[in-house]
């Protein structure tokens, strides 16, 4: 898995590098950068949205502070979706209440009660890296942890298909280093209600890997792929990965939105999507949160054919 991360931010920094990247260095819990989300540039189409709760942002504090609690305050710094019992809503509380005040996380993609600090697990995005914010009631300071959703994403990034690039794996509870839970028989099941496949992305039933190469040309008879016969540069197709994990979800169904977009030649990705692409892989790789204000879902993958 690691050779395929070199082979990705070796793609994008080639261009990108040359763009100033704003934000806390790597040892900090986020990137504070406001650089818009890789789906937003102003060559290809943007993502679409759906207009929740979980996507409405509050301004992330310009001076936080860490180490407040004495404790996680959701006992641990990893949380699990699990199934629904009778039909409710997973949701996990704060293990000790700190006083009134107000909660608040970030990226987008959290379910939360502002007041309580309860969290619909089952609502929101999983695989995710949040930061959680609290402000006592009467203050203005605001003391922030990390938490994670455990579940599958993909990386925002660029695959040549002409340069051997033609699988997209995914990585686990946010942390691109840890090994795929799915090496052993029946641990995963990928595309479980087959809304992948019906869109044309080919997604690996027991492993979660796209295949690029057959979700371009196509797999049946008539060799037509996710984008057509005729793939338009900046076109792009969304679709869920619906999948099962056999960990501590407990084989909870859950989903994950997947953006793909084609371009023919990798000279014709502007220096914006990638410079915000790379912006991304960067705070992936060194543990921050994706963003606080753009939104993480769905992950960007670019389809290049040479």
């Amino acid at each position: 898995m690691k050779k395929y991360l070199i082979v990705i931010t070796t793609l994008v920094f080639t261009i990108a590098c040359r763009k100033a990247i704003t934000g806390t260095n790597p040892d900090s819990l986020i990137n504070g950068s406001t650089a818009a989300s890789p789906h937003s540039d102003t060559t290809a189409p943007p993502a679409t949205h759906v207009d929740t709760p979980k996507n409405q942002q509050a301004a992330f504090p310009s001076a936080p502070s860490s180490g407040c609690f004495s404790q996680p305050l959701y006992g641990d710094t990893i949380i699990f979706p699990q199934p629904a019992v009778n039909g409710q809503d997973y949701i996990v509380s704060p293990v000790f209440n700190p006083g009134p005040g107000k909660y608040l996380s970030w990226p987008l993609g959290m379910a939360m009660d502002s007041v309580t600090g309860a969290i619909d697990v089952t609502k929101t995005e999983s695989g995710l890296r949040y930061i959680i914010g609290y402000v006592a009631a009467g203050t203005t300071d605001t003391c922030i942890s990390q938490l994670i959703i455990g579940g599958v994403d993909y990386m925002d990034s660029v695959y040549v298909i002409a340069n051997g690039a033609t699988m997209a794996l995914p990585y686990f509870n946010a942390n691109p280093y840890l090994p795929t839970p799915c090496s052993s028989p029946n641990s995963c099941i990928f595309d479980v209600t087959g809304s992948a496949s019906n869109a044309g992305v080919i997604v690996n039933s027991l492993t979660g890997v796209i295949d690029l190469q057959k979700t371009l040309t196509g797999t049946g008879l008539i060799p037509i792929g996710a984008f057509g016969l005729i793939p338009i540069n900046g076109s792009t197709v969304t679709t869920n990965i619906y999948y099962r994990l056999n960990d501590a979800s407990n084989n909870t169904l859950q989903s994950i939105p997947v953006q793909l977009m084609y371009y023919d030649s990798y000279n014709l990705l502007s220096t914006g999507l990638l410079g915000n692409i790379l912006i991304s892989l960067q705070n992936i790789l060194t543990n921050r949160a994706i963003s606080t204000y753009a939104n993480p879902r769905p992950p960007l993958i670019v389809v290049v054919r040479q």
